[in-house]
């Protein structure tokens, strides 16, 4: 059922990739919302609006929720970027939140087509390559509310 859901996704224009991404439960549940996907997948843009369904006791973004806009858009955008010859997974993460999240966040991620081809030729050469990506969740003045490290890891397939 996955690799069918992929092969459906991966044929979809990016406009309709998104909206159903957006209407995956865990992200609609916690009220996230995919905005802008470049055509390259080098770029996307997640937002979350401060929800009575996706705030904690004091009244503030639920931390998992915060957590929960970073999961696997790095992992996306790289499978997007290195094709079909590779397997790219989420290997850990590290999140420190800086302050209580109010408002609209935002997580704005990029990868450079430098920094693709980097961890390509380094996945090629060894036939695996682990690293850290960091990303920062900012709210509407601009301040980090959260920065999260992505450990990803990324192997040739045999």
């Amino acid at each position: 059922m996955t690799s069918l859901l992929r092969k459906l996704f991966d044929k979809l224009p990016i406009s309709l990739f998104r909206i159903g991404a957006n209407l995956w439960l865990p992200f609609l549940g916690a009220g996230i919302k995919i905005k802008n996907i470049s055509p390259d997948f080098n770029h996307v843009e997640v937002t979350m609006k401060l929800h009575w369904y996706n705030s904690n006791y004091i009244g503030t973004h639920f931390g998992g929720s915060i957590y929960a806009m970073t999961d696997a858009f790095f992992v996306i955008m790289l499978i997007k970027n290195l094709g079909r010859g590779y397997i790219v997974w989420d290997k850990s993460a590290k999140i420190e939140y800086k302050k209580p999240g109010k408002g609209k966040l935002t997580v704005i991620f990029k990868l450079n087509n430098e920094e693709i081809q980097l961890i390509k030729n380094k996945t090629d050469e060894s036939g695996k390559y682990i690293f850290d990506i960091p990303v920062n969740v900012t709210d509407e003045s601009g301040d980090i509310v959260a920065e999260v490290t992505k450990t990803i890891y990324v192997r040739k397939k045999s």
